[in-house]
């Protein structure tokens, strides 16, 4: 069985902040399980894409109720791919679990795309898909447990985005109109 996630959000920042926030999230206060991030490949195709590769290593938890001699280390390591589209306004990114697969794989698509009436909006659809291939009677609860974890988990990651948008914002209004600068 797979268990399914979706969920839409708002956030009520322009798509090029909210674009930046997704690169400057880790750390934050709200992602202490995350452990590194890495840049592997990055690179602007031939139609002004900008293509990423990154590597993330997480901090899991394993359930109590989970036979203890099946996984020593609950670290993960994620594979995160972005295409960000300046041009149509559109972010789409990809994440997946390399290891413990078959315990649980964890698929996440996102779109972030600037509001189509509104350019100070930016909406945000996230699609996840939750896939245990353990066995032993155990698959169901481990994919609701990984159902549960990851709206936990994803919640936890708006926090965290609002967090760093709101940080960027600050720092316009210091500095004037631009963050760079």
């Amino acid at each position: 069985m797979v268990k399914f996630y979706q969920h839409s959000f708002t956030y009520d920042y322009q798509w090029q902040s909210v674009t930046l926030a997704f690169w400057l999230r880790y750390p934050n206060p709200f992602a202490s399980h995350v452990l590194a991030v890495d840049v592997l490949d990055r690179y602007v195709d031939e139609n002004g894409v900008l293509k990423t590769t990154r590597l993330v290593l997480k901090k899991g938890k394993v359930p109590k109720w989970f036979p203890e001699n099946f996984m020593k280390n609950s670290e993960a390591f994620i594979i995160e791919e972005s295409e960000v589209n300046p041009h149509t306004k559109t972010m789409i990114t990809r994440t997946k679990n390399l290891n413990h697969v078959r315990i649980m794989q964890v698929e996440e698509t996102q779109i972030f795309k600037q509001h189509e009436s509104n350019s100070d909006i930016t909406t945000c659809k996230t699609e996840a898909r939750i896939v245990s291939r353990f066995g032993w009677g155990l698959t169901g609860r481990i994919e609701g447990f990984g159902q549960s974890n990851f709206i936990a988990n994803a919640a936890k990651a708006r926090l965290g985005m609002t967090h760093i948008l709101q940080l960027i914002r600050d720092k316009q209004l210091n500095r004037g109109s631009s963050f760079l600068t």
